[in-house]
C-alpha cells in the first residue's frame, strides 16, 4: 500500500478487521498499523477482549451453573432487555431502581454493566480524539463561500441580453436584405 493509515482510519475500521471483513490490502495495511502504533494496538486488545468475554458469557457450556441458573431468570433477561437504555439514561425513575436492583444481587449482571461503561467510554474517548484531529471541516467551508461570495447574477444576465441582440440584428439584417431583395 503506498500511503499508510492513520489511527483515525484504523479506529473507523477496527471492528471489520477483527471480523475478517477488509479487503487482503487493508487488511495487511490495518495490521501494519496495529504493529507500530501501541496506542491503537491498546485499543485492539481491549476491544478484542472484550468481544472475547462477551462470547464466552454468551456461550452456556462456558457458564458454571450458578451463573447459568442466573442467566436464566427473568430478572436477567429484562435486565439485558433494558441494559443499553439504562447506560443511555433513557429510562424512567421506577426502571432504573429496578435495573440497580438486579445489578446489585446479580453479579454476571454487574459484570455486563461494567463491560458495557468499559464499551462506552471506549467508543466516546475515540470519537473525541477523532473531532479533535479534524482539522479542516468541508460542509464549513462551502457554507462560508456560498455566502462570503457575492452572487453574480448581473454578467449572466449581461451576456443573455448581447446574445439576445446579436440574434435579433441577424434577424432584421436578414429581413433587410429579402426586403431589398424581392422590392
Amino acid at each position: 500500500m503506498q500511503k499508510e493509515l492513520t489511527c483515525e482510519q484504523v479506529g473507523a475500521i477496527i471492528t471489520f478487521y477483527i471480523e475478517g471483513k477488509l479487503s487482503d490490502t487493508l487488511q495487511k495495511a490495518v495490521k501494519h498499523h496495529l504493529e507500530i502504533c501501541p496506542e491503537c494496538k491498546a485499543k485492539f486488545n481491549e476491544l478484542q477482549s472484550m468481544l472475547k468475554r462477551l462470547h464466552k458469557n454468551q456461550s452456556a457450556s462456558n457458564i458454571d451453573d450458578e451463573a447459568q441458573k442466573n442467566f436464566k431468570k427473568k430478572q436477567y433477561a429484562e435486565f439485558r432487555a433494558n441494559l443499553s437504555a439504562y447506560v443511555d439514561n433513557e429510562l424512567d425513575d421506577k426502571e432504573n431502581m429496578r435495573i440497580k436492583k438486579i445489578t446489585i444481587s446479580n453479579p454476571l449482571a454487574r459484570k455486563d454493566l461494567e463491560e458495557m461503561y468499559a464499551f462506552k467510554k471506549l467508543l466516546h474517548n475515540s470519537f473525541d480524539k477523532t473531532r479533535s484531529d479534524i482539522r479542516y471541516d468541508f460542509s464549513k467551508n462551502v457554507v462560508h463561500q456560498m455566502h462570503s461570495a457575492p452572487a453574480d447574477f448581473t454578467s449572466s444576465f449581461k451576456k443573455l441580453i448581447i446574445a439576445y441582440i446579436i440574434m435579433l440584428s441577424i434577424i432584421v439584417a436578414a429581413a433587410l436584405y429579402l426586403w431589398v431583395l424581392y422590392f
